[in-house]
């Protein structure tokens, strides 16, 4: 249950056996189409990682990240050493890899949405962390952009997160506001 990396690369145990789940999972998502329709996968799916997930992933980051810096071209070739079996993958998946293994380590759960994904107004009112009847305010108020399909509104994917990064801006920027308005008031220390 070994991969190979092939471009002067050794084998690594730890990220074989990351890789191994992880291209598992791919595969597994291509067999039940769950990359084209990834709101079949619920939140209830989407768990932090264990300990042991989480040592692993940070144990075999450092040795991705040195793979990475040695691979100078567009695509990788990896070998499932049970099977034989080579499979061309981008760099780029490799990359991303690196992203997941990153945020597990971390222990933040980690999902895999395609970006021209659509979402309900429940799953973007759990991504925004409010309820579901304010966010539907906020489309009929026209600050998230949505379509209607049928009776029901669905919203880009990227147009929620674009949302949320505009009110962390927001929110930062309120904060400034309270300290110096504090701070001239004379009941904030700098």
């Amino acid at each position: 249950m070994m991969y190979f990396f092939y471009q002067t690369i050794a084998p690594f145990g730890l990220l074989a056996f990351c890789l191994f789940y992880l291209f598992r999972l791919f595969r597994l998502c291509f067999l039940f189409n769950f990359v084209e329709n990834c709101s079949m996968i619920s939140n209830d799916q989407i768990r932090r990682p264990s300990k042991t997930e989480q040592k692993m992933a940070i144990e075999s980051l450092p040795a991705l990240s040195s793979i990475l810096s040695n691979i100078h071209s567009e695509q990788t070739e990896i070998e499932i050493e049970e099977t034989g079996e080579r499979i061309k993958i981008p760099a780029r998946a490799l990359v991303f890899l690196g992203d997941i293994l990153k945020a597990m380590g971390e222990g933040k759960p980690v999902s895999i949405v395609p970006m021209a994904t659509e979402v309900t107004t429940q799953k973007a009112a759990e991504i925004l962390g409010c309820s579901r009847p304010y966010l539907v305010k906020l489309l009929e108020e026209g600050a998230i952009e949505f379509i209607k399909v049928g009776k029901h509104r669905r919203i880009k994917f990227e147009d929620v997160l674009a949302y949320r990064e505009k009110m962390k801006v927001q929110q930062k920027n309120n904060i400034i506001d309270i300290m110096g308005a504090d701070e001239e008031l004379g009941m904030y220390d700098s």
